[in-house]
């Protein structure tokens, strides 16, 4: 579908005065053209659909995550990831193997937590691989990195840079995400653009937009701002002074600029919170499961514990669940799982994560299947950048490409997209894998995909136009536009 047929005015209207009052200068005019286009789109969607980000914060280590198996790739990787203190090579007769649902050249598995996810890619068909995609600015072989003949992202291997890189395209400060300039150019789908753009995770720049705002969500439901339920089921005001006093500025004329931003942040909150309350299920909505569903059992205790992103992902589908009474036919969401920068003790810090990633996407999987929603869902992952290839001892450094997962229903499941990379063994002298056309210093992964690749997969499985994608993505031109991996099935 081309998002280019009806338009919106009042939408559009809408966002040129929140634009106005924000008072973007420069930014002005391609915030206004991206509302323009997501103007365009209203009406036009007569299905839904949704993207939702999983971030993996802190970097994961894809070499532990998806594994090729061939013997020469087990061979380097055991040697490799064998160091004093601790080994950091998993057993090759626990992982669990995967069987691609076309012919692919080389055998594979997944991490031995990752059994819901085998399965899901398996028997399902819901899941696929894309292998080792990271931050590019254009296409890049190990020569050109080498030699400094092409241009390559700026700071690397630093976490905030790579992830603000990851998610909105250039380095720390970069201030609009991928996920929000999608949002702009949808929100015209939706009766209201207010809930485009949610965060279960709080403030995230992969949701910031021109013109649409990201709604943040608790694991509750809507955050309160300055006002609670009655015990009548009215909203009354809180005791809480500041919001207080927020709210009575909101109230007033001619305060300025700044006065007007408040203005508009309590009255957006207020009406949404208020909007929503009505709107959302029950979270003892029985399509949602039960509260035990949000527990998985720790590879590394035996104990039962809560998994904070499976929580995350409830309040999602709650939102989900409310899309066609709040009239919504496109959304980007964000969700988090932290703790994923494994310099030291991985080999139980990274099976406790990909435990509860697993566990996440499998109660994700089975409630979109209760709410019949699987078809128009698909979720996918993103982190800082993958790992190093050798161990610091018993964890892994800063790396770049990495592994990734896309599940829905949609989706070309039980396929490896992108290029699986060769494995090879380092250097004695300089910690360079000459061995290996895909590995740099350490044994990072110099990626075959781009961020930017992948992202317009999405964006295409959104409805965006190839016309649109460069508004998104402003390095797409780089890249051939048949080397973009589609997940999707036709």
């Amino acid at each position: 579908m081309d998002m280019t047929s009806t338009v919106s005015r009042r939408l559009f209207l809408q966002q040129a005065g929140a634009l106005t009052s924000a008072g973007l200068g420069a930014g002005y005019a391609t915030a206004l053209n991206l509302a323009a286009m997501g103007s365009a789109s209203a009406q036009s969607a007569g299905d839904q659909k949704a993207l939702v980000c999983v971030y993996l914060a802190g970097g994961n280590d894809s070499f532990n995550t998806v594994l090729p198996t061939d013997d020469l790739s087990w061979k380097n990787y055991a040697q490799t990831r064998t160091q004093q203190p601790e080994s950091i090579v998993l057993p090759r007769d626990k992982v669990l193997a995967l069987y691609p649902a076309v012919a692919y050249e080389r055998t594979i598995a997944l991490h031995p937590q990752l059994k819901q996810m085998q399965r899901l890619f398996n028997s399902e068909r819901r899941l696929a691989v894309l292998a080792n995609v990271g931050t590019l600015i254009e296409p890049l072989s190990k020569a050109q990195y080498v030699q400094k003949t092409r241009r390559v992202p700026p700071k690397l291997f630093s976490h905030n840079d790579q992830a603000t890189t990851w998610q909105a395209l250039g380095p720390e400060g970069a201030s609009i995400g991928w996920g929000g300039r999608i949002a702009d150019i949808v929100a015209g789908s939706n009766s209201s653009s207010l809930f485009t753009a949610i965060s279960a995770a709080g403030n995230t720049v992969w949701l910031s937009g021109s013109s649409v705002r990201q709604y943040q969500l608790g694991l509750s439901g809507p955050v309160t701002y300055g006002y609670r339920v009655g015990s009548d089921g009215r909203p009354t005001l809180n005791s809480n002074v500041a919001a207080d006093v927020l709210i009575r500025v909101a109230k007033r004329d001619n305060i300025g600029p700044f006065g007007a931003d408040l203005s508009s942040v309590a009255a957006r909150s207020i009406s949404a919170e208020q909007t929503l309350r009505s709107a959302l299920p029950s979270s003892a909505d029985s399509r949602l499961g039960v509260d035990s569903e949000m527990n998985y059992i720790s590879p590394v205790t035996g104990q039962t514990r809560v998994n904070p992103l499976a929580r995350q992902l409830r309040v999602i589908a709650r939102m989900l669940a409310a899309r066609d009474t709040l009239g919504l036919k496109r959304q980007v969401f964000f969700v988090q799982a932290m703790g994923f920068d494994t310099h030291d003790g991985q080999m139980n810090r990274h099976a406790e994560l990909l435990s509860s990633l697993d566990h996440a996407f499998n109660y994700f999987d089975e409630t979109l299947g209760r709410l019949n929603m699987r078809d128009s869902v698909t979720t996918f992952t993103a982190s800082d950048f993958g790992r190093t290839f050798t161990s610091n001892g018993d964890g892994t450094d800063h790396g770049w490409g990495g592994h990734h997962f896309i599940m829905g229903g949609a989706v070309k499941g039980g396929r490896v997209l992108g290029e699986l990379p060769v494995l090879g063994t380092k250097n004695l002298s300089d910690n360079w894998f000459d061995s290996s056309p895909n590995q740099v210093f350490n044994g990072a992964l110099l990626p075959t995909t781009s961020v930017e690749q992948y992202g317009a997969a999405m964006a295409r499985w959104m409805g965006i136009a190839d016309s649109q994608l460069s508004s998104v993505f402003p390095n797409i031109g780089n890249f051939s536009s048949s080397g973009i991996p589609s997940p999707f099935a036709a």
